[in-house]
């Protein structure tokens, strides 16, 4: 769009929908911008269906984590929150009341939901939506437990569908993450991904299909 173009846009919608993701490992065989490559497809998929506006994916996130596997580009929590609460702001300045964020990447979401409710106090609305728990929810069935975890067999099926040309599944590997030595029931641990695998696969991957990722994008909801 013009700034002319938005100006007439905006004076009749106040809905927006905001992409982020991560720029972070995702095993050999997924390429480093899995999250805000699926991230930026659902939204702007979406924002077809529907005739909401559609900004621009932010692309790197909350990955710290992830640092030990080279490629992983990350930010602190207060500056990926600062920056995306000033992105809301701003659509909020021309009568955005309403947004929807699509995250792709779980590490984001306490900085997300910090800005939701924030902003609320400010009369602007924010949900975050989460692709991974609408899938396990819609469609149970799809894939088994140790297959629905970061970089496994659902994230790359998806990866697929969207992207073949960025998979290799010859790299594809299953791996059972380890368990630290003093993680029991209750404890909670400041680990990275480095503690629990040496692939970034947590569990599944090998079972991955192009198929089934096109499963997970084109369910709806059925509501009434």
């Amino acid at each position: 769009m013009s700034w002319t173009e938005a100006k007439e846009f905006f004076k009749k919608n106040d809905v927006a929908i905001l992409p982020v993701g991560s720029n972070e490992q995702h095993s050999p065989q997924n390429p480093l911008g899995t999250d805000h490559l699926i991230a930026k497809a659902i939204a702007e998929e979406t924002a077809k269906r529907t005739g909401v506006f559609c900004l621009q994916v932010i692309p790197f996130g909350v990955s710290s984590h992830h640092k030990q596997f080279w490629g992983t580009i990350y930010i602190s929590p207060k500056t990926f929150k600062g920056y995306v609460e000033e992105v809301c702001l701003s659509l909020n300045y021309y009568g955005v009341k309403k947004i929807v964020i699509v995250n792709g990447h779980g590490g984001n979401l306490c900085a997300l939901m910090e800005i939701a409710r924030e902003l609320r106090e400010k009369e602007v609305f924010v949900s975050i939506f989460q692709w991974w728990s609408a899938a396990n929810k819609l469609l149970p069935d799809l894939f088994k437990p140790e297959e629905r975890r970061h970089a496994a067999a659902e994230e790359t099926s998806v990866n697929l569908a969207l992207h073949p040309q960025n998979v290799d599944m010859n790299r594809a590997v299953d791996e059972e993450p380890r368990k630290h030595f003093v993680q029991t029931e209750g404890m909670t641990l400041p680990l990275d991904t480095v503690d629990y695998t040496s692939s970034g696969v947590f569990g599944k991957s090998t079972t991955a299909s192009a198929e089934k990722g096109r499963k997970i994008l084109s369910r709806r909801e059925r509501t009434g």
